[in-house]
C-alpha cells in the first residue's frame, strides 16, 4: 500500500506553464494565455448477439486546438499581413509546443492550423483584453523528435 510519503516527489520537479515554449509563425509567442491541443479516434464497439461487444470498428481522426492571445500578440500577427488582409487570409502554419521534464525535451507540433475568425471581447474592469481566436487543423504529431 502506497504511504503519503512514498508519493512525495514520485515525479520530481512537475512541468508547469514557465517550461512551455510555443512558436507560432515563425517566432516565440510571449502575448499567451493559454493553448490547449487534443485529438481522438472513433473507436465503436460492434455487437452482434447478445449484450457483450463482439468487436469494434474505427472511423475518423478529429484533432482540436485553441490558442488564447493578448490583442497585442494578433496585432503583432496582423500587422505582418499586407493591408485589408485578415488573420484568416494565412496560409496554413504549425505550432511547435516545447517543453522539458526532467532534463528530457519533449516537442509537439500542432499541424496545419488556420485561423477561422478574429475577435474581441472587453468589459469593463478588464485590464487586458485577450480572445480565443477560433481554429481548424489537420493533425497533432506528439513527442516528435
Amino acid at each position: 500500500m502506497a504511504t503519503a510519503q512514498n508519493l512525495v516527489n514520485k515525479f520530481g520537479k512537475m512541468t508547469g506553464w514557465n517550461n512551455v515554449v510555443i512558436n507560432l509563425l515563425g517566432r516565440d509567442v510571449v502575448g499567451i494565455l493559454s493553448l490547449e491541443y487534443d485529438d481522438e479516434s472513433e473507436d465503436d464497439n460492434a455487437y452482434g448477439q447478445g449484450d457483450m461487444p463482439i468487436g469494434f470498428g474505427t472511423g475518423n481522426y478529429k484533432a482540436k486546438v485553441a490558442i488564447e492571445l493578448y490583442v497585442e500578440e494578433v496585432n503583432a500577427i496582423q500587422k505582418v499581413l499586407p493591408p485589408g488582409s485578415r488573420i484568416q487570409d494565412i496560409a496554413p502554419f504549425d505550432i511547435l509546443v516545447e517543453y522539458v521534464y526532467q532534463g528530457i525535451k519533449y516537442k509537439d507540433r500542432v499541424r496545419n492550423c488556420r485561423f477561422k475568425g478574429r475577435g474581441i471581447a472587453v468589459k469593463q474592469g478588464d485590464k487586458t483584453i485577450a480572445n480565443k481566436p477560433p481554429m481548424n487543423l489537420s493533425h497533432i504529431d506528439w513527442n516528435i523528435v
